[in-house]
């Protein structure tokens, strides 16, 4: 496999796991970016732009510098930054009722649900009664309508389960009773236009052929808690259509097709967004430090992020996961870089996350999706790479 790209002096062991990724793991097309104090150290891509294309079948794109892929759960960090850029410019009080800005969401006993319980997956909506079909959830409003007057799983406050679609309504209906945006177009104008970023919240018609097209992959079994083997419950609860953790995850049923033109120009803060890995690993360099003379978090934000807000089982994965605001938090479901990393995977293989304490931001895209929920095993080997790298 031809690799393309620059890594810094030092970084090379992240060139050779990239390069492993394709001879081992199974990736098709994909590329992988690291800041280091805001500066890009590794830049790199290989394959083909479709998942279905190989490098032996005639006309098939490659994978270039530009290209993009819709990164399912990496939207949620991304996303995540606006409620907290919000309350870091005091439009938005953390701990104020969600109803106290978004009236009809008070439906259903759910006047106590906090702003932070949006964020910390501890608001009780993590399903629909009724699912919203691919049709209805291309309609911007209709998913934060439907979670308005859907009725908390748990009482809001008490535990935590990954809101794994209705994150995104919930968030994008606040965001819009805010700020009188949505959240996609607020992304465009505050994060991503300021920093350049090659991030998208809906995407344009004009940048359509930057992005391939997608779909599953086999490998290896992955490492990790949530690995192609997982524990008798986790299985059982996937496979269970009354499970609270299959209702999550079919919250839109049947699953849109991502490579539709019509839900990837959805803003969907949850599963939708569109990304190169230098996009991913550019706004969490943003986070933590200047890129190019743009911050976006003060340090009291960062600290904000990332302080453990939700840990333990999860009513939804199963097994445990930890969350700050927004944020998966480094464990055994999530591992990132270190202890103090904050950040986002994406089901199936993406994955974008900070690290403050060595400066590090971290950006892969792929357009193979594994069975992976939360830690993908082309991601880790290149995470487990750049620790190597940093010599620890």
């Amino acid at each position: 496999m031809d690799v393309h790209g620059t890594v810094t002096e030092g970084f090379e062991p992240v060139r050779e796991a990239f390069a492993r990724n394709f001879e081992r793991l199974g990736d098709r097309g994909a590329a992988v970016a690291v800041y280091r104090d805001g500066r890009r150290v590794v830049d790199l891509w290989a394959g083909v732009k479709d998942v279905n294309g190989t490098d032996d079948t005639d006309g098939a794109e490659p994978w270039r510098r530009g290209t993009a892929q819709i990164v399912r759960s990496a939207t949620k960090g991304v996303a995540a930054a606006v409620p907290l850029l919000l309350h870091q410019y005091g439009e938005l009080d953390l701990d104020a009722p969600v109803g106290h800005y978004w009236p009809e969401f008070k439906a259903h006993g759910k006047e106590r649900v906090l702003v932070r319980h949006l964020l910390n997956h501890r608001a009780g909506l993590p399903f629909l009664d009724r699912p919203l079909t691919p049709a209805e959830a291309l309609d911007p409003l209709r998913g934060a309508e439907a979670v308005a007057t859907q009725a908390p799983v748990w009482e809001p406050g008490t535990d935590h389960g990954y809101h794994a679609l209705t994150y995104g309504w919930l968030l994008d209906g606040l965001v819009r009773r805010v700020t009188d945006r949505g959240a996609g177009q607020w992304i465009a104008e505050r994060i991503a236009a300021p920093l350049g970023l090659d991030f998208w919240l809906g995407l344009p018609e004009a940048e359509a052929g930057r992005v391939g097209r997608v779909g599953p992959v086999e490998g290896p079994e992955p490492s990790g808690a949530l690995r192609a083997r997982p524990k008798r419950s986790v299985t059982a609860a996937y496979a269970d259509p009354a499970s609270v953790t299959r209702r999550a995850f079919a919250a839109i049923s049947p699953s849109p097709d991502p490579n539709d033109p019509a839900f990837r120009a959805l803003a969907q803060p949850a599963a939708n967004g569109i990304a190169t890995a230098d996009g991913l690993a550019r706004f969490y360099a943003s986070l933590i430090g200047r890129v190019d003379g743009v911050r976006l978090f003060e340090p009291a934000t960062v600290e904000r992020a990332r302080a453990e807000e939700s840990a333990g089982p999860d009513r939804v994965l199963i097994v445990g996961t930890r969350f700050g605001l927004g944020y998966m938090l480094h464990g055994s479901a999530s591992p990132f870089l270190a202890p103090g990393s904050f950040g986002h995977p994406g089901r199936g293989g993406s994955l974008g996350f900070a690290d403050p304490e060595s400066g590090i931001a971290f950006g892969y895209v792929t357009n193979g999706f594994r069975t992976t929920v939360t830690s993908d095993p082309r991601a880790q080997a290149l995470v487990r790479a750049v620790r190597s790298a940093l010599g620890s």
